[in-house]
């Protein structure tokens, strides 16, 4: 197993050897087959710059993953939105994610960290729910970089025992987490209702993203208004709840177009449009592109 040198949505990683809970609602779309390949289910680490290949749509629009990540920022600065909430980072914090998530974070050409990607069938005992971290204690800082370090010289090594020196190396990562998120206080928040609200549609958007259901279905389903629910967006992540569903559409069309064949009308169809006219012009809008004219790259 190698150190990745492309997005994580790449075919070709090499294998190592060795989530939110469903949400009770009154509807429950049925989700298609995803028209993408899955990603590789194996652990990696990937430079946070590199997962912005290929245009920081990657990393800024929202999406979720389906294996857990930790993110470790060690210069630069921006916003982070997990789970509906968004905070500002720095040097030396990071976010986990576990599979799932629905998350975005802002990048720059002076961000640098790692992204360590823990595999889908990972055994390590990790965190259920999204966590924000700030690492103040130098020696905390050292020792996150120095494990991240060691997992890299494992994963590029051949000697005998690297992949299972890996694994343990990333356990050891998991304990800090595991004791960094229980030593910092919750960060005072300005509505504890509207995170809770907004937690739960992040959720629900990304199971039924696909199914074409508008901002006012989603909010009969969690039993409140559609203007109570943008209001709580707005609270939670500066953000209105369409603007959450269509980025989560959006960000799936980019991926579709880049990374497949698929015809525009199929894609259309595929994330719940009504047509593939009105798909156009909604990613027009928000890309500045034609679907094709994007998956040609002009």
């Amino acid at each position: 197993m190698t150190l990745f040198k492309t997005p994580p949505l790449a075919p070709f990683a090499k294998t190592l050897r060795p989530g939110a809970p469903a949400l009770s609602v009154a509807a429950k779309p049925t989700r298609p087959k995803s028209l993408l390949p899955e990603p590789p289910s194996v652990p990696r680490i990937v430079p946070i710059a590199r997962l912005a290949q290929g245009g920081r749509w990657r990393v800024e629009a929202m999406r979720a993953l389906s294996e857990p990540c930790f993110l470790w920022f060690t210069r630069g600065q921006g916003r982070i939105t997990m789970g509906g909430v968004t905070r500002g980072y720095g040097p030396y914090s990071a976010a986990f994610l576990p599979a799932g998530v629905m998350h975005g974070f802002e990048i720059s050409t002076q961000t640098t960290g790692m992204a360590v990607f823990f595999g889908k069938n990972s055994d390590l005992t990790l965190p259920h729910a999204a966590q924000y971290l700030r690492v103040r204690e130098p020696p905390v800082q050292a020792e996150i970089s120095g494990l991240i370090e060691s997992v890299i010289r494992e994963l590029e090594s051949n000697r005998p025992g690297s992949d299972r020196a890996a694994l343990h190396y990333l356990g050891l990562l998991s304990v800090i987490i595991e004791r960094q998120g229980m030593s910092q206080a919750a960060e005072p928040r300005a509505s504890e209702a509207a995170r809770k609200l907004v937690t739960r549609y992040a959720a629900v958007l990304e199971r039924d993203f696909r199914s074409g259901l508008g901002v006012a279905d989603y909010a009969a389903q969690l039993g409140v208004t559609a203007t109570h629910l943008t209001r709580s967006c707005r609270i939670s992540c500066g953000r209105a709840a369409s603007e959450l569903l269509q980025d989560r559409r959006l960000y799936e069309a980019r991926r579709l177009l880049s990374e497949t064949g698929t015809p525009v009308k199929d894609i259309a169809a595929a994330l719940g449009f009504n047509s593939p006219a009105y798909f156009t012009r909604a990613f027009q809008a928000r890309v500045g592109k034609t679907p094709s004219a994007f998956r040609k790259g002009g």
